[in-house]
């Protein structure tokens, strides 16, 4: 039998650290950040001279360059720009979800198509939403199904449809008014047209 293989010893700085909701945990005077899921957990800091690793029990999460000053953080724009998209996808999530709970089960056909074309979805979602502020839930569904059945996918397409339900018959516009006071009081003679045909259309001479 062969011998059994010694574990080297761990000699490193050790210490259990919380993870805050901005993604950081305090070590030795700086602040390091972690992946957002590790948001209230206790992790595991170990040091030496030239490193920072940082466990979750036994698994290495990330590791830094050791640093003998104070007050820095590390990690900042790298994990934060994952906690933003995160948060992003839950807010485009969730304002989806309102959309179809507002307009109904087409409204998923529409956006599945919509999310097919070269336009942000999270934009048009929100522009969506307002079309269904301003007008309610039943005008946008119904402007929805026609713009579906004329395969138009856009917020721009639906309230194109909704301006053109919303038109009413166009307002009479008033008589035009000149600047001096003398010529809005000048009154024509109505305008007769037997004059001209009588002038063009020769009449048939009547017999002897």
């Amino acid at each position: 039998m062969r011998p059994v293989s010694l574990l080297a010893p761990d000699y490193r700085e050790s210490a259990e650290a919380l993870v805050q909701k901005d993604l950081r945990l305090s070590f030795d005077g700086n602040r390091y950040c972690v992946p957002p899921r590790y948001v209230g957990h206790k992790l595991t800091v170990k040091a030496d001279s030239s490193s920072v690793t940082i466990y979750d029990q036994s698994k290495e999460i990330v590791s830094y360059a050791r640093c003998w000053e104070r007050g820095r953080v590390f990690g900042a724009e790298r994990f934060q720009k994952e906690l933003f998209a995160q948060m992003e996808a839950a807010q485009r999530s969730a304002a989806q979800h309102r959309l179809v709970q507002l307009l109904g089960s087409p409204s998923e056909l529409y956006l599945a198509k919509l999310a097919e074309t070269d336009r942000a979805l999270a934009r048009q979602v929100r522009e969506l939403l307002g079309l269904v502020r301003d007008y309610g839930p039943e005008t946008v569904a119904a402007a929805l199904k026609k713009a579906y059945a004329a395969q138009a996918f856009g917020a721009d397409y639906i309230a194109n449809i909704l301006r053109q339900q919303q038109q009413g018959p166009r307002d009479i516009q008033p008589p035009l008014r000149l600047k001096h006071p003398a010529l809005n009081e000048l009154a024509t003679d109505p305008l007769s047209l037997a004059e001209y045909d009588a002038f063009l259309i020769p009449t048939s001479k009547e017999p002897a």
